[in-house]
């Protein structure tokens, strides 16, 4: 019995997903089909179908846990702790001088990988 509930509600969450994803192929569909009308109505009817599509899918289980997700995202932005400005300043400043000198240590082992070919294949001057 409980197996039978669970195989329907499977099942119609599947019927909203695809009823989701068939208005937004729709509107995306109609959004270029009609391209002689006015470009704010098109992209309002596509906006207001894709408003229409997200409700639709957020009613089933996977929209709900797509919906958890990201409540649960936000709330650990909130607990996160931002570096201050002069933190970021340093560590700004850090990588940018790390990157100049490793930038340049490659650029010395290229002159010098340069010059010993040269050397070894006799085109050096």
């Amino acid at each position: 019995m409980n197996a039978k509930a669970e195989t329907e509600g499977r099942a119609l969450d599947n019927l909203k997903l695809w009823v989701g994803v068939s208005i937004l192929a729709g509107a995306i569909f109609a959004f270029y089909h009609f391209e002689e009308q006015i470009l704010v109505v098109r992209v309002l009817g596509l906006l207001a179908a894709a408003g229409v599509a997200i409700y639709i899918v957020a009613q089933s289980s996977t929209g709900k846990s797509i919906i958890g997700f990201i409540s649960g995202a936000h709330s650990e932005t909130r607990r996160v702790v931002w570096p201050s400005r002069a933190e970021t300043t340093q560590t700004t400043l850090a990588v940018l001088f790390i990157v100049l000198l490793v930038g340049i240590a490659l650029w010395l082992l290229d002159m010098f990988l340069l010059w010993a070919i040269q050397i070894l294949t006799g085109q050096g001057g």
